[in-house]
C-alpha cells in the first residue's frame, strides 16, 4: 500500500468525524498516542509498540487529510533519497 493509499483509506473511514472534531483536537488525539507509544516502548512491549505506531501514523493522517496535505508528497519533498541535513546517504550527521 502506497502512502497515499493509506491516507485515502484513513479519509474515507474517518473525515467526517475529523472535521466535525477538528484539528486542534485531532492534534491533541495524535499527541496522546505518541505517549501510549513512548510508554509501550517503555515497557518493551513489543505488540503494544506495533498498535501504537499504526495509531500514531493513522492520526498522522487524519491532520494531514484536515489540512489538505498529501503526505507522501510531504514526506518526499521533506526526505528526499539522501539527508535533508548533510546531503549524505547514509547519514553522516551526530544527532
Amino acid at each position: 500500500m502506497e502512502i497515499s493509499e493509506f491516507q485515502k483509506r484513513m479519509y474515507d473511514l474517518y473525515a467526517h468525524n475529523d472535521k466535525r472534531r477538528g484539528a486542534p483536537a485531532t492534534a491533541l488525539w495524535l499527541v496522546e498516542e505518541v505517549g501510549e507509544l513512548a510508554e509501550a516502548i517503555r515497557r518493551d512491549e513489543h505488540d503494544n509498540i506495533k498498535e501504537e505506531l499504526a495509531d500514531c501514523f493513522a492520526w498522522t493522517a487524519a491532520l494531514a487529510n484536515l489540512y489538505g496535505i498529501d503526505l507522501e508528497s510531504a514526506f518526499l519533498e521533506k526526505y528526499p533519497d539522501s539527508c535533508p541535513t548533510c546531503g549524505k546517504k547514509p547519514c553522516v550527521c551526530t544527532d
